[in-house]
């Protein structure tokens, strides 16, 4: 007789599944989105110059993909956030990233400014190399000053 092995996914968890955090306010800022260009190699002039954008009929310079901005945060003031927040709690420490997609529905451009809310949108669990292991998949939708859903970010992260 096998013993099956408990499960790591507790209801506590499955609890915060589909739950959406509280918003982060995201700010895009030139300098941010040059040296993000610069860092992952972007040569597009629509990420530098302003000139260059303008010509290309953007407001401003272009947020690279995958840039969303930095979250605004205020000490003692400012709302934890991943998915701790929303009550996701594991004994598991290390961690990993489990992949991101974005799905890009408008421009982002510099002096915009971003909210963005959280939701765990599955957790699964399986056993790997190093033992058994939790993957959480997030979902980000990010919503300009309107209101207008401007990116989505699927993704997750792999605790073990």
């Amino acid at each position: 007789m096998t013993q099956q092995k408990e499960s790591l996914i507790t209801d506590e968890m499955r609890a915060v599944i589909g739950k959406e955090s509280e918003p982060v306010t995201y700010e895009i800022d030139n300098t941010g989105c040059r040296q993000f260009a610069r860092a992952v190699g972007y040569t597009d002039a629509t990420f530098f110059d302003e000139a260059a954008a303008k010509a290309r009929g953007y407001r401003a310079i272009v947020a690279p993909p995958g840039f969303l901005g930095h979250p605004v945060l205020i000490p003692g003031k400012s709302a934890p956030r991943g998915p701790e927040s929303l009550g996701f709690h594991t004994s598991l420490k290390r961690i990993l990233n489990g992949g991101t997609d974005y799905e890009y529905l408008d421009d982002i451009c510099s002096g915009d400014v971003l909210t963005g809310t959280m939701k765990i949108s599955d957790i699964t669990e399986r056993e790997g190399r190093l033992g058994h292991m939790l993957v959480v998949s997030t979902e980000t939708t990010y919503k300009d000053k309107a209101g207008k859903t401007v990116c989505i970010m699927r993704g997750g992260f792999i605790r073990y």
